[in-house]
């Protein structure tokens, strides 16, 4: 009886022992998991703040790139066309149209690379372009000889920052294009407000370029690379009677 009844307690106590590892084990696991996981995501903000570094790294680098080789070019065109303004002025001559369009187009230019610059060396992407410089681009066009119309339709609206610098720089590239392969060409510019989009499409009636320089020209391949950004959609191609139109359809919400 006595022999049964330690038997019985050893196996009682062998039970609790048993199942105090067990609970200890379990707990020893869970930490064992949970410092797993710690050193896991430790190891992912690492990473992703090594990325950071590097990324701030690289823009820091491009900003002096561009600092050291266009800055000064720019100041030069600013100053030079500066001077010839003043002197055709002094003399009481006319000052050509081309010429007040370069010194127009080189002050914008220095003002957008101080604002690319700045961009670069901070921590958040931001552009000072937009279609409120709409009216001033289509002006500069106008005088190097381009008739440019402009329509507006829909409810106009404030965009956000990304749809807004987009739609400009859509409408510069594509202006730059006719003046480049179509000069002269009588161009339409149309901004379609829609309550999700916004539309922009630019059309010119003169002779589009070749098909693989459309397809292949970094000005395209750009225009492309922001509106699928923003999840839009761009369409290019040549009009059947001549010409050429670069259609974006850009989603709009209103800026917050």
């Amino acid at each position: 009886m006595r022999t049964d009844r330690g038997l019985r307690r050893l196996y009682g106590a062998g039970w609790l022992i048993s199942a105090g590892v067990m609970l200890v084990a379990a707990r020893m696991w869970r930490l064992h998991l949970l410092e797993v996981e710690q050193r896991a995501e430790e190891a992912e903000r690492t990473k992703d703040e090594a990325a950071k570094r590097r990324a701030v790294e690289e823009r820091l680098r491009i900003a002096r790139e561009l600092h050291d080789s266009l800055t000064h070019s720019i100041s030069v065109i600013q100053v030079q066309v500066g001077v010839a303004v003043h002197l055709a002025g002094k003399r009481g001559e006319d000052v050509p149209p081309a010429l007040l369009a370069i010194q127009e187009a080189s002050t914008d230019a220095g003002r957008e690379l101080r604002a690319t610059l700045s961009v670069l060396r901070a921590n958040e992407d931001g552009d000072t372009s937009g279609l409120g410089q709409l009216e001033s681009l289509v002006a500069r066009a106008r005088t190097t000889g381009l008739p440019v119309t402009v329509t507006v339709t829909g409810r106009r609206r404030e965009l956000t920052g990304g749809v807004d610098q987009a739609a400009y720089r859509i409408v510069q590239e594509s202006l730059n294009n006719v003046s480049r392969h179509a000069a002269g060409a009588r161009t339409t510019v149309q901004l379609h407000y829609q309550p999700d989009e916004l539309v922009v499409q630019v059309e010119n009636d003169g002779n589009a370029p070749s098909a693989p320089s459309q397809g292949q020209g970094l000005g395209l391949i750009g225009m492309r690379e922001r509106v699928t950004a923003l999840g839009g959609h761009l369409h290019t191609g040549p009009l059947p009677d001549g010409g050429f139109r670069v259609r974006a359809e850009l989603p709009a919400q209103p800026a917050t």
